[in-house]
């Protein structure tokens, strides 16, 4: 039977968007490739031919790689492209990662590997492909297909990461469940919110191509009015409610208190109580301290292991800091060398490996990680001191306290507080 012409150009077309490589049109989703140059993206630690483009594809070469990010960064949001990779093709996708640094540890990396093929062995389940590399495992059911296009999203909303390979989800994961302080040391990046994309070369040959985002970040634009105030991120809690000092009080430090009598510390506490009134005030959603001496604020609880957010600015010149378990402290202050250096370590590093600083009088945040002894500081988004022993200042020749209540310190200088969030990862009731 014969057709009109129309119907076999018709026919024709649908053939060529059946069989097209570019997607659908999607609400809200931007090409991250032009399917002809590196436009928008950065090679770093560039090994061999790197990357290429051909074809309307890139390509990691074969015996070559490295890092190729894009130069925006992202916190959250849908990403989607596909990839083909050869027999026992080994990439990966690097999320919310700095430029330099392995990206699978100041980052984080999710698995992308021919995990069927033999070359590699037998893998651990949180080496296969769709994995957390090295912290969590996907569920291990579905694999790529090597030598054929394969379609992945990854969905990668504050702490929750999926991963869906070829219509199946494959990782559903709560970074907040992830605990463990030896995989927490290893793996600071997995407290990163926000950072760059990109592919991780591993000398294998690997195709990519559709490459598009749907970008949901919110930055915490400290400096801007329209910051959000004093609202806990999923999994923590506030210890600051933006209008009182509900749950904090004056400071008695630890190793007087507990020389004390009963009636001894009921009037240490109204005296130090009283302090608070005079030299901390509460407005526009911060915690400022306006006087001249050093009487610190401190929580009326105690906490152990933890990961803290706080927001802080100080005047020019100004000192303060943060102590932990009541311990002396995080810097704060209007130095060159920077902030988040543990000021009063002898034995241990206590200077920030950078300056992260924003200018004096604007705002600045911490994200602080305590497992037992060590501490973990994030400064404006840039790791500045990792892993590194919190020494205990009342006496040096024991370890920290265990558990202890969160300061703000006076420091005879204007400083202010605000965003005040605290993940307790082990408390007293959990011991």
């Amino acid at each position: 039977m014969r057709f009109p012409k129309y119907f076999f150009i018709a026919g024709l077309v649908l053939g060529l968007i059946s069989g097209c490589s570019t997607p659908s049109r999607e609400t809200g989703f931007v090409s991250l490739f032009d399917g002809e140059t590196l436009k928008g993206w950065k090679l770093v630690e560039k090994h061999g031919e790197g990357y290429g483009v051909k074809d309307g594809v890139i390509f990691c070469a074969r015996g070559g790689g490295g890092n190729l990010f894009t130069e925006k960064e992202y916190s959250d949001f849908i990403l989607r492209f596909e990839f083909k990779p050869e027999a026992g093709g080994n990439n990966g996708l690097g999320i919310r990662a700095p430029l330099q640094g392995d990206a699978a540890y100041v980052g984080m990396e999710l698995q992308i590997l021919d995990d069927a093929t033999t070359k590699f062995g037998k893998l651990r389940p949180e080496q296969l492909h769709g994995s957390v590399y090295d912290v969590i495992a996907p569920n291990g059911k579905t694999h790529p297909r090597a030598g054929d296009w394969n379609q992945q999203e990854v969905q990668c909303i504050g702490r929750r990461i999926k991963v869906i390979l070829n219509g199946e989800t494959i990782l559903e994961a709560d970074l907040n469940q992830v605990t463990d302080p030896k995989v927490l040391a290893k793996h600071p990046g997995l407290l990163r919110d926000r950072g760059h994309i990109g592919f991780l070369g591993h000398n294998d040959y690997v195709e990519f191509r559709n490459i598009r985002i749907k970008d949901l970040s919110v930055f915490p634009q400290l400096n801007s009015p329209m910051v959000r105030m004093n609202r806990a991120p999923e999994g923590f809690q506030s210890l600051f409610n933006g209008t009182d000092l509900t749950g904090w009080r004056g400071l008695v430090e630890l190793p007087k208190r507990l020389k004390m009598s009963p009636q001894e510390e009921v009037e240490a506490q109204a005296k130090a109580d009283a302090l608070v009134s005079q030299n901390w005030k509460v407005e526009n959603g911060m915690i400022s301290h306006i006087g001249k001496g050093f009487d610190n604020l401190c929580t009326v609880r105690d906490f152990i292991d933890f990961e803290l957010l706080v927001d802080w600015k100080i005047a020019p010149k100004g000192d303060s800091g943060l102590y932990l378990r009541g311990s002396p402290q995080v810097q704060i202050w209007d130095e060159s060398i920077g902030s988040g250096g543990f000021f009063n370590n002898e034995k241990n590093p206590s200077k920030p490996s950078k300056r992260a600083d924003h200018f004096a009088g604007e705002w600045n945040r911490f994200r602080i990680l305590m497992q037992g002894e060590k501490v973990t500081v994030f400064l404006n988004n840039e790791l500045v001191v990792h892993n590194v022993t919190l020494e205990n200042y009342w006496d040096r020749t024991k370890p920290v306290s265990p558990f202890g209540p969160i300061e703000l310190q006076a420091h005879r200088d204007p400083v202010s507080f605000r965003n005040i969030f605290i993940r307790e990862l082990r408390s007293k009731t959990s011991r």
